[in-house]
């Protein structure tokens, strides 16, 4: 079967005849026991499980219907995505909703899709229930308490360019959008991301490889690595959920260490979590000698955590050049650009003063910006258009990042392609051999500099002070540096201007109440002091929280239009009040 005529369906299948004993995935429950309880599905049982499954759903649903995927991080979670594509409906892997709470983005998700039946399991059917009341008309399956079929599934024909399943946006500038995933857009990101991680093995994951992941679900990279990716690779993959990571950030590494020729992917955050808090006692014995690929994406990649990152685990046989800062997002199914291979990761500073002006001019002073380096990809193709114009931005300027390949979403459910800014459009100008169209519209920020693609920021996270362009992600990669904590950098309204304000997760150290002033206080002073330096911006309020006081979407990126709102309505809790 070519590519473009295969689903994920056709492969899962396949797998199941000539892998069928093999396992697909393991799942490490934390829950049940503090060193994990693993249980596994072969490639035979996935299969047998996820058309249980798809029978079931054809007896209260059809073709085209949406099935909205609400269960535990487990191997129920995967059986019910796959079970639902496989009935011919569109699967939307979303998460549980909070028990006894409003949940704002399960309800606008639910508002959104529309399913016509929810999937989940016995231990999250009480808060599934509050969130799906019985007035809805959406029929609750509980798969784990569901019989198995007594008949295989109909199997309805697949559209290959129709919607697979709505991969929905984290939402930190906006509602979250259900992008529209095909079979066709996940088979060519697939070949895409191999190539661009593992070329050296053949553009395939080697035999024997085990694929980690602790990521949610319900996240793009996190369906991609623990419920795809198996199935597309052929290869086992070791999960466990969030909350078994942030309980213990070790485990990811020891999971790591003790599985052979392993491939794992997380945000910015969990690398500075997994340095800080795992221990020597924790690495006893570890050999990371055998790792392939630890893919670092989904936000903003901060040049020190790389190098924090590196250095806590190059003891026991971390090889710098595994670590592959990534840059991707959900409308180009996961993945667009990564580092070099066989490289360590490359930092390039830059002018901070010429980058705020649109103009990217490398230099060698500290005080200049880092970006990390990735590779300008062949497929899909990548450009830098102007925002305003849409004409192609020359090598050396800032613009906006604009994606073109067999990987970018058809665009938004419900939203008509045609009347959406975010997809189909044309490049003016284009520089030859350059498509005009249909491109995506990323709404980040970058340029192109000496061959490579440098990613500057979200457009909409702009801060604007005092008439002047400014980074978020820079003034919080300055803070991270003193406070090591989660930050925010935010413009808020100051008469016709805006004005710098920061907010900053810390923990009240000291013994009595006028060292943790003092400790306060110099933060404070440092914090102000090393802006002021390196971005030549004034801290008009610098705002220290306890942690867990900012908010963040689901995928753990910080949501910083709400952190203008609560700021403007005094809801912080301020530390130094």
């Amino acid at each position: 079967m070519r590519v473009g005529e295969t689903t994920i369906l056709d492969l899962l299948c396949e797998r199941a005849g000539m892998q069928g004993d093999e396992p697909a995935v393991t799942f490490l429950d934390y829950d049940q026991s503090w060193d994990g309880v693993a249980e596994t599905l072969t490639f035979a049982q996935l299969y047998r499980r996820t058309s249980d499954v798809a029978r079931n759903l054809q007896r209260c649903a059809s073709a085209g219907d949406r099935a909205v995927i609400l269960a535990p991080q487990g191997l129920d979670y995967i059986v019910g995505f796959f079970g639902a594509m496989h009935a011919g409906l569109i699967a939307v892997p979303l998460s549980v909703p909070l028990g006894g709470v409003s949940d704002e983005r399960v309800n606008s998700v639910l508002g959104d899709a529309a399913p016509t039946v929810v999937l989940t399991t016995s231990a999250a059917a009480d808060p599934v229930a509050e969130h799906v009341p019985a007035e809805s008309g959406i029929s609750i399956m509980v798969m784990d308490s569901s019989s198995p079929a007594s008949s295989p599934p109909s199997r309805p024909t697949e559209d290959h360019t129709g919607t697979a399943y709505l991969q929905y946006t984290s939402g930190s500038t906006r509602r979250p959008a259900g992008v529209m995933m095909s079979h066709r857009n996940l088979l060519a990101n697939f070949e895409q991301l191999m190539s661009g991680y593992f070329a050296h093995y053949g553009n395939v994951i080697p035999p024997g490889g085990t694929i980690v992941s602790w990521l949610p679900f319900y996240h793009d990279m996190g369906l991609y690595l623990g419920v795809l990716a198996p199935v597309l690779a052929g290869a086992r993959a070791v999960v466990m959920s969030p909350v078994a990571f942030l309980q213990r950030p070790a485990r990811w590494m020891q999971l790591l260490a003790t599985h052979p020729l392993t491939y794992t992917a997380a945000p910015n955050f969990a690398f500075e979590l997994a340095a800080r808090k795992t221990s020597d006692d924790d690495l006893a014995g570890l050999d990371f000698s055998d790792v392939l690929a630890i893919v670092t994406g989904s936000e903003r990649v901060h040049p020190a955590t790389l190098g924090r990152f590196t250095k806590r685990f190059a003891p026991f046989d971390l090889r710098e050049e595994v670590v592959r800062p990534s840059y991707g997002l959900a409308e180009a199914t996961v993945y667009v650009t990564t580092s070099a291979a066989d490289k360590p990761p490359v930092i390039v500073r830059f002018d901070a003063e010429k980058l705020t002006l649109g103009e990217a001019r490398g230099c060698d002073d500290e005080s200049g910006t880092p970006l990390v380096r990735y590779e300008m990809p062949y497929s899909p193709v990548v450009r830098i258009a102007d925002p305003d114009t849409c004409a192609e931005r020359p090598a050396g300027t800032v613009g906006e990042i604009w994606v073109h390949g067999d990987n970018v979403a058809a665009g938004y459910w419900g939203r008509a392609r045609e009347g959406d800014p975010t997809f189909g459009a044309t490049l003016v100008e284009a520089s030859p051999g350059t498509p005009e169209g249909p491109w995506l519209r990323t709404g980040d920020l970058g340029f192109e500099f000496d061959g490579g693609l440098f990613v500057v920021g979200r457009i909409k996270d702009l801060l604007i002070v005092y008439g002047r362009n400014h980074s978020p992600d820079d003034i919080e990669a300055t803070i991270q540096e003193i406070t090591h904590g989660r930050c925010a950098a935010i413009a808020v309204a100051d008469g016709p201007a805006e004005k710098l304000v920061v907010i900053a997760e810390m923990r009240r150290r000291g013994e009595s109440d006028e060292e943790i002033v003092a400790k306060l206080d110099s933060i404070s002073r440092e914090v102000s002091a090393a802006i002021f330096a390196t971005h030549s911006v004034a801290v008009a309020d610098l705002v220290l929280v306890p942690p867990g006081s900012i908010p963040v979407t689901t995928s753990g990126k910080v949501r910083r239009a709400a952190c203008v709102e609560q700021y403007r309505r005094a809801q912080f809790a301020r530390l130094d009040a």
